[in-house]
């Protein structure tokens, strides 16, 4: 009968032969009698009594972990995390817009139409996306035009040039993406161009989204499509953040608020239809807006950084 120290020191040159001499277990199983089970058995004991620790040593091991947790926190489909280091803010962004890309690029094959927001993170996926040739794609604007500056930002221009890379065609929604008067809004929703466009906006394969926080360095201040007023009111309301210019609390429900009732463009329940909603967002502002985000399921992948992942982790 085998005492406590054979076991140890068989569990320990099975552990050895298995991770060091890169053996089998099957070949393993051969060289000391035993059946490839046994052998598994062994691994296992090894790893459970501390005989084996097993570490990667990579500088994405962190960001992997990071983006396990986030996977099975949310529920999402995937979470692209990138280290942050020591880069400014537009440097971040800038690489998340590359990561976001290179997911995309590989997704592509299987895509007929990708649905475009607006704001700066989708910018910067349009911008970071290489040139190829997917003449089988559509590409189709999710809301409607913001205001009359920063006209880079805009669904339709991120579209154009977004189709461009491709060199594909892409559809134009002819439309604010806010009208505050709700009989104009109808109006306009009653014209082809414009339903049609949001029909295709909803049916589309991939989605690109960026994420907001309406009462902290909201975009959308700053190029002067919500007033101050509308801030408070937004804030009065408690709003946690925006997707497609669509305000949510901070459980992830639409706002039930005169200013959602304006937009002309995909809202919550369109993004939770569409196969996949791919969400960019980072930075300190943004964290209680992407937690509530990830909450309202209209997100199935989010790309951001570790700082910003960490922090979104610590509110659960």
């Amino acid at each position: 009968m085998a005492t406590i120290t054979e076991d140890k020191r068989l569990i320990v040159k099975v552990a050895k032969l298995y991770y060091f001499d890169g053996m089998t277990q099957a070949e393993i199983a051969r060289k000391i009698g035993v059946s490839r089970p046994i052998v598994s058995k062994m691994l296992t004991k090894a790893r459970e009594d501390k005989i084996v620790e097993i570490f990667i040593k990579d500088e994405s091991a962190h960001t992997v972990d990071l983006e396990l947790r986030l996977e099975k926190q949310y529920s999402l489909q995937e979470a692209i995390v990138i280290p942050s280091s020591d880069y400014a803010q537009k440097e971040t962004l800038s690489l998340l817009g590359q990561a976001a890309a290179a997911h995309v690029s590989k997704r592509m094959d299987s895509v007929s139409s990708v649905g475009i927001s607006w704001g700066n993170a989708v910018s910067a996926f349009v911008n970071a996306y290489p040139f190829e040739k997917n003449q089988g794609v559509n590409v189709v604007p999710l809301i409607g035009g913001m205001g009359r500056s920063e006209l880079d930002l805009h669904s339709n221009m991120l579209t154009l040039k977004f189709a461009q890379k491709l060199n594909t065609t892409c559809s134009y929604l002819y439309a604010p993406a806010m009208i505050k008067n709700i009989d104009t809004k109808n109006r306009l929703l009653e014209s082809e161009d414009i339903y049609g466009v949001l029909d295709e906006g909803r049916s589309v394969d991939m989605a690109i989204v960026g994420m907001g926080n309406p009462v902290v360095d909201s975009t959308m201040e700053t190029i002067g499509y919500l007033s101050k007023q509308d801030v408070e009111s937004l804030r009065a309301a408690e709003a946690a953040g925006d997707i497609n210019s669509v305000f949510f609390d901070k459980n992830g429900v639409s706002l039930d608020h005169h200013i959602n009732e304006s937009v002309i463009g995909i809202d919550m329940d369109g993004l939770r239809q569409i196969p996949e909603t791919i969400a960019i967002a980072h930075g300190d502002n943004k964290v209680p807006s992407i937690h509530a985000g990830l909450l309202s399921g209209a997100v199935d992948v989010l790309v951001t950084d570790d700082e910003t992942a960490q922090k979104i982790l610590s509110l659960n």
